[in-house]
Parts: structure tokens; C-alpha cells; sequence
């Protein structure tokens, strides 16, 4: 690994020229061999803002970046990579059939106020690739838009009537839609299948195996658990993450997750909006080098955790970048990785 290039990123990221970073760790070779933490003073930043505190507004410094004055930082959209692994190790378990159940199967207490047998059709791998059909629009807008279906459903009462009720545009697995709303129907498919809300499941089923003990995780107003967005979690225990898949799902001689697992995640890619991206199992997909491909735990703010196999390696990011200036972009991130490889 060269260092220098490792440090003069990390000097570039200190500087502020690319946003609002918190923190870098780079795993190689199954050694940390970088890690660093930066300081930024939000609580200046939020005072400016003047907006109404709680759980879901990203200026409140008891919820953003950090959870209620800890190191845990909040991990946004990456938490639906675990819940991915969740719905792995539930298949395995024998809780969940199939990748090819339909999901409306479990949702009997539920009844949509736009019935649609495209609904129905709707499957446990549609619901992981984001390919559900359902109408929503979370992109094309920011974060803080009141238009957000993401937006409207966090601030209902009951989020699973909310994705549910959304009018169908397509057929399932016929096109890409980001959705956070899909990850909050594998939260539900969780808690029907297995008995646990999925915070306790992976806890149980996950955690544990990969020593991680502390951690928040955010809970909707119908008590379940945050799947989309709503976890909290330390720069090292985000990483054990990514060294479990680099690992394929092995963790020790323990096999967490089902050993093909990692490699269906990615066996199958959705074209998504971005060319060069594609979408897995609630993951990102990124190509390098020579018909390699990075897997990517992506979260609003500067979130990211990349995964290159070929290269061993594992590297994570956090940050806060909520706000109009220049941000570490993912494809940025995982290049730099690479020159610090070819370089060594």
C-alpha cells in the first residue's frame, strides 16, 4: 500500500475541499493500515439552519452526524446493505422460502388504497434490486423536499401503509427505481417471518457473530425498525460489513451469511439511472480495472463503504455533506483506493 498517496488524500480531505468529512479507514490485506478521524464543528453549521428538531432533521446535532453526543455515526442509506445480509441469513435460517416469494403474501394486515394485481406479483428480489414497480420519487430532489416520497413517508404514522398505498407505474422487475420505502417492506418481511424486529434479528444473527455491541438504530412510529436509513454505527464496525462480504459472507471459520450470498448479490445487475452504476441486492455495483466489480454501501451525506475483491481491500467514509459545496463522490473514493495499490 503506499501511505504517501493514503496521506495526501487524507490531507485533501482535512482541508475541506471536498466537503464535510468525518472519517476514512482503509482495511488491506485484511490489516488496518489507515484510519482517521476529522473534526468538523456542526453544531456552528446547525445554529445557522433554523429548522424544527427531531430524529429526521439532518441539522439536529443530537441526531446528525452523531447520535445523542456519541461516536456513532449515522450510516443513512448504507443500513440497507444490512438489512440485505439480514434477509440472507433469514433465507438460510429457513424463515424465508425463497428470493421468489411474493412479498404481498406476508402483508395480509395490510390493505392498499390502490389495488393493483401488479402489486401482488411483487417479489422478495424485486423488493432487494429496487425494481418493485411502484411509483416514487426520492431522487430527483433533495432530502429535505416536502414532494419526497421518502420525505412523506418519514413523517407518517404508519410507513408501511404509506409505501403500500403508492399507485404502481410498472411491472416488477421490469425497471430501477431507488426506494427506500422497499427496504421498510424487508424491515416488515423480517419481523413477519422470523418473530423479531429485524434490529434484534440482526443483532442476534449478525452482530454478534461479528462483535459488534454498540450501536442505535432508529425505530418508526409503528415500532419497526429503521431499515432504510437508521442506524448508527462506528467507522470500524461499518467495516466488518464490508470484510464479511469481501469474505463471502465467512467471518473466521464462521459462515454467516449463505455462502452464495455475495456472489448473487451481484450476479444479476439492474441498470439503474447512472451507466456506470448498477444495483444488487441493496447494494451499488461498480466496475474497475478489468471486468472487476466494487461492491458500494452508499448513504446520504458522504456515507460510503467500498468493497474491491480483487485488491483486498475494504475502505469507508463518513461524512455530513448536506450542504451546497464540493463532496467526495464514490467513483473518487474507490479510484483512490486503486492508485494507492498500483503505486505501492
Amino acid at each position: 500500500m503506499n501511505y504517501d498517496s493514503l496521506y495526501a488524500f487524507s490531507t485533501q480531505l482535512e482541508s475541506g475541499d471536498l466537503g464535510y468529512i468525518d472519517g476514512m479507514l482503509v482495511i488491506r490485506n485484511g490489516m488496518l493500515v489507515f484510519e482517521k478521524e476529522y473534526t468538523n464543528d456542526y453544531d456552528s453549521l446547525f445554529k445557522t439552519t433554523g429548522t424544527k428538531l427531531g430524529k429526521y432533521n439532518y441539522y439536529d446535532p443530537l441526531w446528525h452526524p452523531y447520535y445523542n453526543n456519541t461516536r456513532l455515526h449515522t450510516m443513512q442509506s448504507v443500513s440497507k446493505s444490512f438489512t440485505a445480509a439480514a434477509v440472507g441469513i433469514a433465507i438460510n435460517n429457513g424463515s424465508i422460502p425463497s428470493l421468489d416469494e411474493k412479498i404481498m403474501d406476508y402483508f395480509d394486515e395490510y390493505e392498499s388504497s390502490t389495488p393493483d394485481p401488479r402489486r401482488d406479483a411483487m417479489t422478495i428480489r424485486d423488493v432487494l434490486t429496487m425494481t418493485t414497480g411502484i411509483q416514487w420519487d426520492e431522487f430527483s430532489m433533495p432530502y429535505t423536499d416536502p414532494t419526497s416520497n421518502c420525505v412523506q413517508m418519514e413523517e407518517s404514522l404508519d410507513w408501511i401503509q404509506y409505501v403500500i398505498d403508492q399507485p404502481m407505474a410498472f411491472e416488477p422487475g421490469e425497471k430501477y427505481e431507488y426506494n427506500s420505502g422497499a427496504t421498510m417492506l424487508l424491515s416488515y418481511l423480517i419481523n413477519k417471518t422470523t418473530g423479531q424486529d429485524l434490529a434484534d434479528y440482526v443483532k442476534t444473527n449478525l452482530f454478534e457473530s461479528l462483535g459488534i455491541t454498540d450501536y442505535y438504530w432508529k425505530h418508526t412510529p409503528t415500532g419497526l425498525t429503521d431499515a432504510e436509513g437508521g442506524l448508527y454505527l462506528s467507522s470500524r464496525d461499518l467495516a466488518k460489513l464490508g470484510y464479511l462480504y469481501l469474505h463471502n459472507g465467512k467471518w473466521g471459520n464462521n459462515q454467516v451469511l449463505p455462502e452464495n450470498w455475495v456472489e448473487n448479490t451481484q450476479a444479476k445487475p439492474v441498470d439503474t439511472i447512472w451507466p456506470k452504476f448498477k444495483y444488487g441486492f441493496q447494494w451499488w455495483l461498480m466496475p474497475y480495472g478489468k471486468n472487476h466489480t466494487a461492491l458500494l454501501a452508499s448513504g446520504l451525506g458522504g456515507q460510503r463503504m467500498i468493497v474491491l475483491p480483487e485488491l483486498d481491500i475494504v475502505a469507508v467514509f463518513t461524512g455530513w455533506n448536506i450542504y451546497e459545496k464540493p463532496a467526495l463522490d464514490s467513483w473518487m473514493a474507490m479510484n483512490k483506493m486503486i492508485d494507492a495499490v498500483i503505486d505501492e
